[in-house]
């Protein structure tokens, strides 16, 4: 298989990202579980139930995809993925917040909602009787969506009773559920970009294209963290740095694979950027199940990568200003100004974040939390003027 071709012939689908890192979280928690059951590394259950959680809240919001089967996108369902996703990321970031609730939600994802998957996919008349109608690369589909589905049905059952089977057995089904995973993603990558009328995305009153999904959950993401940075700086609660850098290098590898959209800047898609992605999922997976592992090398990298993105943007816009200089412009409409505010805020936070993390007790943590809730602000009312853009756009297309 030609990996150049599949990852940049064309821009990824969201669905076969999320896929593909959901199948990587998977494998890479299989082949930890073995050094985890002989007592060689710790395990933090809630860093891994937190970082799946979030990948279902990711399909949610951005595809009307939810454990259940596929949903017109509505501002209820987009509202339902981000409490989703707000759940997964404080049970990361907050050891024990919710208890049993995040085990719970998962064994309904996999459980219930994966028997449920399979029976719409035997079914449905433009599902299982249509594919081995059609034959070829849907019958891959349908062996790869059998065993993802049952494979899901059976991690519920050991959601539920966690003594059913031991920590090697549970490792080795874990393994063949996130192969599964992987394998159906090319598979769906394959049939995409063979049969582009298959990639059919519900209808519905929301519109979040790869790029506003992350806005929309990143935005979420810091306010969550920045509010309970305070909190947890006044040691009224536990948390997870770890967890935190993991979820961090999570978002930054959605954003790569799916887009080419890096810390730094955004690159056509190719496969050092896809392969970088993919280190980066790794990593913070790692750092997300395995905690204090790597929070020292996270750090520095996260820190870096705030500085060099913020620092780059902000040169480029000086850049693009002294080139201006001299020249008779026509007037800036107040919309555009407001995005390039928006724009130069977020540099100067991701900046200002970026040297506390490399400087110690540069900032008081107060400061910091308080910092990355602003981020989140920011970053929404980014996404609000994006969409004030789009509605501008189109009033324009129709005079």
């Amino acid at each position: 298989m030609n990996l150049t071709k599949v990852f940049s012939e064309s821009e990824l689908s969201l669905e076969v990202v999320i896929l593909i890192i959901a199948g990587l979280i998977l494998l890479i928690t299989g082949i930890l579980l073995f050094p985890v059951a002989t007592g060689g590394l710790p395990y933090y259950e809630n860093g891994l139930y937190g970082l799946l959680l979030v990948m279902f809240s990711l399909q949610i919001i951005s595809m009307g995809k939810t454990p259940f089967g596929d949903l017109r996108r509505s501002k209820f369902v987009v509202l339902a993925g981000l409490i989703v996703g707000g759940i997964g990321t404080i049970t990361c970031f907050i050891p024990d917040a919710f208890n049993d609730i995040p085990r719970l939600l998962l064994f309904l994802f996999f459980g219930p909602g994966g028997a449920l998957l399979l029976l719409q996919m035997i079914l449905s008349k433009d599902k299982l009787k249509a594919w081995s109608k059609y034959g070829g690369i849907f019958k891959h589909l349908i062996a790869g969506c059998t065993v993802a589905y049952v494979s899901s049905i059976l991690i519920s059952v050991l959601l539920w009773n966690q003594s059913l089977l031991s920590v090697q057995m549970t490792a080795i089904l874990v393994l063949i559920y996130g192969a599964a995973v992987v394998y159906l993603s090319f598979v769906l990558r394959n049939i995409y970009s063979t049969y582009p009328q298959e990639q059919k995305s519900k209808d519905g009153e929301v519109e979040l294209p790869i790029d506003r999904a992350m806005i929309l959950f990143t935005s979420v993401f810091m306010i969550i963290l920045g509010v309970l940075l305070i909190p947890v700086n006044l040691g009224l609660l536990p948390f997870s740095g770890s967890a935190q850098l993991g979820l961090l290098m999570m978002i930054f590898a959605i954003q790569m694979i799916a887009s080419g959209s890096t810390p730094i800047g955004v690159f056509p898609r190719s496969l050092p950027v896809i392969l970088i992605g993919l280190v980066f999922a790794a990593l913070g997976t790692v750092s997300c199940i395995i905690p204090e592992i790597l929070v020292y090398p996270l750090t520095l990298l996260v820190g870096v990568l705030n500085i060099l993105g913020g620092a780059l943007s902000l040169g480029k816009f000086i850049g693009q200003q002294a080139s201006r200089t001299g020249r008779e412009d026509s007037k800036i409409p107040s919309v555009l100004i407001k995005l390039t505010i928006a724009q130069l805020t977020l540099n100067v936070l991701a900046i200002t974040f970026g040297l506390s993390m490399l400087i110690s007790h540069l900032l008081p943590g107060l400061v910091i939390g308080v910092i990355l809730a602003a981020n989140g602000a920011v970053l929404l009312y980014l996404l609000y003027i994006l969409f004030v853009i789009d509605r501008i756009q189109k009033e324009m297309e129709t005079k």
